[in-house]
Parts: C-alpha cells; structure tokens; sequence
C-alpha cells in the first residue's frame, strides 16, 4: 500500500482537488482509499438511533453494517489519538491511500497552495512537501527541488502522485 499526502490550509481546495483525482485513479484500475484528518470534534452518529444510544452508554467501538456500506467507529475516551500508520493498519488493501491533513506526518505531501487566502506557503516548514499545486503563479524564492503544479492541471497532478510513489507502471493499473 503506497501512501501520498495533499495538505494546506483550510478553504484551499483540498478536498476539491481529492474528489477530481479520485475518479481518474479509479479509471485506472487503481482501488484507492482516503484518510481525512479533522482537527474539529466530528460525530457522524446522530442523537437517538441506536448505534449512538450504545455509544453514550460506554461502547468503545460500535460497527454499523448494511448491504450497501457499513463503518466503524471507535470512542477514544480520553485515549490518545492514534498514528498515521495506525489508522493505515485498519485499512483493506489497496493500491494507494489518499491523505488529507496529516501534514506533520514523514509522508510524500503535495501541498494545495493559495496565495489569495492570505496565508503563507506550508512548504518552507516541511521537508515532506514534495510539490505545490497552486493557482497562481508561486512566490520568489520558491525553491528548485519541489515540484510546481497547476492546480487545475488535474492529470498532471495525478502522473505526478502515481510517479512519486511509483505506481503508474503497476502491472494491474490500465493506462
């Protein structure tokens, strides 16, 4: 399983980007997962089914199944938060993880960069920033080693990603 990062602050267009990737790596043959971290408390339970009713009563993990899907869901209760690669150990195989957030983690990062959202470039903290994408031309000084990208260049960006972790010659993948 090859894992890829894409960061940037929040309104960047992270998860924009994710949902226009995500269906020209599948067109490929790839199976593809993503991780989104949040740094907001989230409950995607709601007050009085059952499932969150077991929850509030001190499950620590409740599973919720259907023909269609079923997920997961584990009250840390205090505990710490696990790592990345503890949430990757959970996952079913597959070809590539898609990372959203994480971007402190020793992971390759394309970085989603904006300059009209006013907030400066990840990308001079990082060392795990590999390339930007952004939409509009980048700042001076911007360093040779990283990558630039159009953010609107969605192939581009996706043979950049499967270059990276090298999966575009992936003996099952239909190119």
């Amino acid at each position: 399983m090859k894992v890829f990062a894409v960061a940037g602050y929040s309104g960047s267009g992270k998860t924009t980007l994710l949902e226009k990737l995500l269906p020209q790596m599948t067109a490929r043959g790839l199976r593809v997962s993503v991780i989104k971290h949040t740094h907001h408390d989230f409950d995607i339970d709601r007050p009085g089914k059952d499932s969150f009713r077991h929850r509030q009563a001190g499950a620590g993990e409740v599973l919720l199944a259907s023909s269609s899907r079923w997920v997961l869901m584990n009250e840390l209760r205090g505990a710490r938060e696990p790592s990345l690669a503890e949430y990757l150990a959970r996952f079913s195989p597959c070809d590539l993880v898609l990372v959203e957030g994480f971007k402190d983690e020793a992971v390759p990062t394309l970085e989603v960069y904006r300059p009209a959202n006013g907030k400066p470039p990840l990308w001079p903290a990082h060392r795990q920033i590999v390339g930007v994408a952004s939409d509009q031309p980048l700042p001076p000084g911007f360093p040779a080693g990283l990558v630039a990208l159009d953010l609107n260049d969605t192939a581009a960006i996706v043979g950049y990603i499967l270059d990276t972790v090298q999966l575009r010659g992936a003996s099952h993948a239909v190119f």
